[in-house]
């Protein structure tokens, strides 16, 4: 169970790096593709200005907790009765 923690604990950094990469990735092409097309940019723009500071630090915290179960932290959790 514990080496069944540890992958998991990469695999939510690969998530949580992956979502933040896809997130900035389609924040520069909704922007560019609204500045190309003179339609709504400032919508756009405002839109991803709130969302990107809002999601990027619950993605750095899905990392931090992978990082902790990668290193082994989460591998005794005692129950109390």
């Amino acid at each position: 169970m514990d080496s069944l923690k540890r992958i998991s604990g990469f695999l939510w950094i690969a998530l949580g790096l992956a979502v933040v990469y896809l997130m900035f990735s389609q924040a520069g092409t909704e922007i560019a593709a609204a500045v190309k097309n003179n339609k709504a940019v400032l919508d756009t723009q405002m839109f991803w200005y709130i969302i990107i500071p809002i999601f990027t630090p619950i993605m750095l915290g899905l990392c931090l907790f992978g990082w902790y179960a990668w290193k082994g932290e989460y591998d005794q959790i005692e129950v109390e009765a």
